[in-house]
This record gives C-alpha cells, sequence and structure tokens, in this order.
C-alpha cells in the first residue's frame, strides 16, 4: 500500500504514541487513554489507515489499551472477541462462522 509522506509521518507517530500508552497504563491510566486518542485524531487528520495489530490493542469506545487486567478474549473458531472490562464494550475480529457457499463451475 502506497502512502504520502503526510501518512507515513502519521502512522510513525501512532506507533510512538501506542508505545507510550502501554508503558504508561499501569501508572496513569488517563494519561494512556489521552495518547490513545491523540494517535485516533492523527490519524483521522492525516487519513491514515491504523494496522491491523493496531485495532486490536485499544477499546473504541473508552479509549483504553487492552492488557491482562482490563480485557477478556474468547477465541470461537476464526472467530476472536475482546471485551473491555473497564467500559463492558466488545470488539469482534476475523471470520464469522456462515453458511458454506457453493463453489461456481
Amino acid at each position: 500500500m502506497k502512502h504520502t509522506k503526510i501518512q507515513q509521518l502519521a502512522l510513525e507517530r501512532i506507533y510512538r504514541l501506542f508505545e507510550l500508552a502501554e508503558k504508561e497504563f499501569q501508572k496513569h491510566p488517563k494519561r494512556s487513554k489521552r495518547y490513545i486518542s491523540l494517535a485516533r485524531e492523527i490519524g483521522k487528520k492525516a487519513t491514515a489507515r491504523f494496522p491491523f495489530e493496531l485495532k486490536k490493542k485499544y477499546c473504541k469506545k473508552c479509549n483504553s489499551v487492552f492488557t491482562q487486567t482490563n480485557s477478556e478474549t474468547k477465541k470461537t473458531g476464526d472467530l476472536t472477541a475482546i471485551k473491555c472490562l473497564e467500559c463492558g464494550a466488545q470488539r469482534k475480529f476475523g471470520t464469522k462462522p456462515g453458511p458454506k457457499r457453493k463453489e461456481a463451475f
């Protein structure tokens, strides 16, 4: 995927803010949430898409970083559900199980 210079710079800043948010979560959870909200704002302004690995690391509702203490993870087949224990929001990743498609010949 080709990015512009602005999008590349935005992605670098987003990654850095996520690093800071993960590091600060235990001591300063409010500061950690602020870092995530700043990263989201940068992504919106620069129209840079969040990489999939970062999408799984935070709650979209309350901007908290997912850790062992504040989230529950359930895996059902190819579907992974992550529940935030702070606000109760749930996110699902993967492919949903459904009816099998008929192959066209």
